[in-house]
């Protein structure tokens, strides 16, 4: 295989090949299209309160946590400061628009102020990178942690910016053509088409010329760099499209909470994204939001189970990292590795005989 960076194409045995090659419409998997017709169809089968609490929920922090998949995956770094970049959006969008706290916020149009929101935390992450991608493993994790640590704080101390401690609330979404968008409907459908865009974005992305080359950098970088290729500039460049993306869920997370505070960008928020991506797994763009899913339903749900049981409802945490932790001990590589590991298992038995199949399908004597 060869990468072509002038026409965007990638050449398989000298054939050119386009990012989206192999993913017409007729080649898409049924159970995708299952999975979208739900989701499509979900304000017809649950509540509002499950609507905007519990998909919308899930769908922003699946997008956080894809940006994260997007730099862990495919580029071999982790970092643990998505959760401060879509903070950084959501102050960002308090300030330059509208929120309860006039004497701070300019009150500009939401057609200015969120460009500008997103520009300035997509910057927070790309600074962010390029100090991070000059070190490796557990180096790259503590200085993006560090740099988490340090927006927490600043911004909990910053009153004069960032209203210290209270934040800022009264952030409402813009009502665009007559529509209220923080109503359970129209936000669930906002965040699914925003979710839908990141989801194929980073699967374009990995099969564009600018993935290829940068899975070739997570996997040897030497040798990428011995071929011609800038693996300093590559891994900004994944830093600049993955903040991009939690930066767009960040302004979501805004107008899903109608608030934001010093504790959406706290060590916990930024520990939780890391958590959802795992658990789901890092291997494919769909695993942070199935780990998102799984991590809303069990903040969601598990307090009032423990108190059903008779437990301290104060410990629901607790449940939540039992959960965490069973998942990954018997799947390093997440919930998805656990689905690929099964499916393997039934192609190769038979499902009534439970005998071994030959590799024509047939079962072995």
């Amino acid at each position: 295989m060869a990468v072509t960076e002038e026409t965007g194409t990638t050449s398989i045995d000298g054939k050119p090949q386009s990012a989206w090659s192999g993913l017409s419409l007729g080649s898409i998997p049924t159970p995708y299209w299952i999975v979208g017709a739900v989701m499509l169809l979900m304000p017809a089968l649950v509540g509002p309160f499950f609507l905007f609490q519990v998909f919308g929920w899930a769908l922003i922090l699946g997008m956080i946590a894809l940006s994260l998949m997007f730099l862990g995956g495919y580029g071999g770094m982790v970092s643990l400061v998505q959760m401060s970049v879509a903070a950084c959006a959501a102050y960002m969008l308090a300030i330059f628009g509208d929120s309860a706290i006039t004497q701070i916020s300019l009150g500009w149009p939401w057609w200015v102020a969120i460009p500008i929101a997103l520009i300035i935390a997509t910057g927070f992450g790309t600074l962010t990178g390029a100090l991070a991608v000059r070190t490796e493993g557990i180096y790259t994790i503590m200085i993006t942690l560090a740099i988490a640590s340090a927006f927490f704080y600043f911004t909990r101390q910053n009153y004069v910016l960032f209203n210290g401690f209270s934040g800022f609330n009264g952030v409402k979404p813009p009502q665009l053509f007559g529509v209220d968008w923080r109503q359970p409907i129209p936000f669930y459908y906002l965040t699914l088409f925003w979710a839908a865009v990141a989801y194929l974005s980073v699967l374009y992305v990995s099969r564009a010329p600018f993935g290829l080359a940068l899975q070739g950098v997570r996997d040897n970088a030497r040798r990428m760099e011995a071929l011609g290729y800038n693996v300093t500039a590559h891994r900004i460049a994944a830093y600049v499209f993955a903040s991009f993306i939690a930066a767009v869920a960040g302004i979501l997370l805004v107008w899903l909470n109608g608030q934001v505070s010093p504790g959406t960008a706290g060590i916990g928020p930024a520990i939780d994204i890391l958590i959802i991506a795992v658990v789901g797994g890092l291997a494919r763009p769909v695993g942070p939001f199935i780990g998102a899913i799984i991590y809303v339903l069990l903040r969601t749900f598990a307090l009032d189970f423990m108190v059903s049981m008779g437990l301290s409802g104060e410990r629901f945490q607790l449940l939540v990292g039992l959960v965490f932790l069973v998942i990954v001990f018997w799947s390093p590589d997440g919930i998805l590795g656990l689905w690929e590991r099964w499916r393997n298992r039934m192609n190769s038995t038979d499902p009534l005989t439970g005998e071994a199949r030959n590799k024509d399908g047939g079962s072995e004597a």
